[in-house]
């Protein structure tokens, strides 16, 4: 059988070969995005695509946001401690654990609120905090880049919700007796994100500005955004 040439000359065609077999050619006509630039990681592409929200990207770095969006949704999973329960992370009808294609809900993404109970008798419930935005563009309650970065490295929980407990506080703090340190976020995977680069981590911060903020519920939660 035949097949058609798509040059006219034997070294055009090797060099399509060539190109083909490392990928270029594909990445470059795949992956362009929408300023004409081409992006070379695949996974900025899979990133927008899979983005279950609408994204505001006005002032943002658009490569950073879709890298964010990838590793928050296909490598972390965030929403799946990051959103109130199981029955409001996905949209009615969009439960994929019943077999329905995938629809997370927008209404509770990201907003937290997922209680996951105490570590040991005694001790206060964690519940997972809002990571959407505020009024100010920033996202986890209106956090600092220089913020999310220690909160990621370190773990210290800059809400200061559980402390140690001491003579002054003797309420959702953690005795001293347990191996629970209370200066420290528990439950939360920090030492999972410590050791991404801070590039990785820097990308998903600015993911984290893109999505809608969620105001959750009222003031003085602190789950409570204030979007407007």
């Amino acid at each position: 059988m035949r097949v058609r040439s798509f040059s006219g000359s034997a070294a055009a065609r090797v060099t399509l070969g060539v190109l083909f077999l490392t990928g270029t050619l594909a990445a470059s006509a795949a992956l362009r995005a929408d300023d004409g630039r081409d992006v070379q990681d695949p996974r900025v592409h899979i990133g927008f695509e899979i983005a279950p929200v609408t994204l505001n990207l006005q002032g943002k770095d658009r490569e950073l946001v879709g890298l964010g969006s990838y590793l928050v949704n296909a490598v972390a999973g965030c929403n799946d401690c990051h959103t109130q329960s199981p029955t409001s992370e996905y949209a009615p009808g969009g439960n994929p654990y019943f077999g329905q294609p995938k629809i997370v809900n927008p209404a509770a993404y990201l907003a937290g609120g997922r209680d996951f109970g105490a570590l040991a008798p005694n001790t206060p419930h964690i519940v997972s905090r809002n990571l959407t935005p505020d009024k100010t563009g920033r996202p986890v309650g209106g956090r600092s880049f220089a913020e999310f970065l220690h909160i990621m490295k370190t773990g210290e929980d800059l809400d200061h919700l559980h402390p140690p407990c001491s003579a002054t506080v003797t309420t959702d703090c953690f005795p001293a007796t347990l191996p629970f340190d209370g200066n420290l976020l528990q439950i939360m995977p920090w030492p999972f994100f410590q050791s991404m680069p801070v590039h990785d981590l820097r990308a998903i911060y600015e993911y984290l500005r893109a999505i809608p903020c969620v105001e959750g519920p009222p003031a003085p939660s602190v789950l409570h955004n204030d979007c407007a």
